[in-house]
């Protein structure tokens, strides 16, 4: 009892000292944001016609502090991951350890491809078409607060779920899922994904439809590519057990 007990103690100093790393990490990310914030600020509006608003001084320590989040989360994002393996490392065997250390530099190359896919793509184009539908009944003024947080829901999103190829990959060389479990599930998949995509787009159908159909791509590519992991380790594992027969009749020839 008294084993299992400092077991446990040992394990929750792991993950305290795996979390105040992760969260060291995201203040250091989130104090160079900050001070680059006025570059990022000045990269973002680049394109824009008219010159933003705010309503209050507090809308522009707003506008500094969401720029800064969004960088620190995109620099932590790798550290986090690996701590993550450090924590759960000796639960896995060697083979595991290295398949699993190789998916952290595709997680947050994954997120920055899905922020940049939500603001090259996405952003630009459901901007647009919200702009024009205005036509010439209305003069357009953006608040630094709304075209931000605009912004943030069509980027972050994506960065998140961008990282769904990699993360099923994951779990089916651990042996967690296959995808034939993901092709069982795919309607209910479906349905959940069509509701992210409504809540993070913008209150029109147009929108609804251009977030939705990437996100349903999304998962047709993460049980495809869970299909070769899986291909892959069931021949493994007829390899390895193939050896192992080997060896026992070998055993049994010299007995």
């Amino acid at each position: 009892m008294e084993d299992k007990e400092l077991n446990l103690v040992d394990h929750l100093d792991e993950l305290r000292k795996r979390l105040i790393i992760s969260v060291g990490a995201f203040l250091i990310f989130f104090v160079i944001g900050f001070i680059y914030v006025k570059d990022i600020y000045s990269w973002l509006v680049r394109d824009l016609d008219v010159k933003l608003i705010v309503l209050g001084p507090s809308d522009i320590i707003w506008v500094y502090f969401m720029l800064a989040t969004v960088i620190a989360i995109a620099g932590t994002i790798p550290i986090l991951a690996l701590q993550i393996w450090l924590f759960v490392k000796p639960a896995l065997k060697p083979v595991e350890r290295k398949i699993s250390l190789a998916y952290i530099p595709a997680l947050f190359m994954l997120f920055l491809a899905g922020l940049s896919f939500g603001y090259f793509v996405i952003f630009p184009t459901v901007l647009n078409f919200l702009v024009e539908l205005s036509g010439d009944m209305l003069v357009t003024n953006f608040t630094a607060e709304k075209y931000f947080k605009f912004i943030m829901n069509m980027t972050l999103p994506f960065g998140v779920l961008f990282e769904l190829p990699v993360v099923t990959m994951f779990l089916t060389s651990l042996g967690i899922i296959n995808p034939y479990v993901l092709q069982k599930i795919r309607k209910y998949a479906y349905f959940i994904l069509i509701v992210v995509a409504i809540i993070i787009s913008p209150p029109d159908f147009m929108s609804d439809v251009l977030v939705t159909i990437p996100l349903l791509f999304l998962y047709e590519i993460s049980i495809n590519l869970s299909k070769v992991v899986y291909k892959r380790k069931l021949k493994k594992q007829a390899e390895w057990e193939d050896e192992f027969d080997d060896e026992d009749e070998d055993t049994s020839e010299v007995s």
